[in-house]
């Protein structure tokens, strides 16, 4: 038995506005992730300028309170 003949896909009615809006979309897309990427790398160097920070606080007052101690207690 015969097939029957495969209709034709109707021509869907192209938005001439929507290959622009899609690219605006997709450039918002990029831009977030950009802005993403430079928020977390600018917050990655916060935090290790922080720590570094506090490592030279903590070894400062480690070595002022031995020298109290050394002149204090004449060690």
């Amino acid at each position: 038995m015969a097939e029957p003949a495969r209709s034709r896909p109707r021509e869907v009615p192209v938005d001439p506005g929507a290959v622009h809006r899609e690219y605006r979309r997709q450039r918002a897309k990029r831009q977030a992730r950009d802005r993403r990427n430079r928020e977390r790398r600018a917050a990655n160097i916060r935090f290790w300028i922080i720590v570094v920070a506090l490592l030279a606080l903590s070894v400062y007052l480690g070595i002022a309170m031995w020298q109290q101690v050394q002149k204090l207690f004449g060690l």
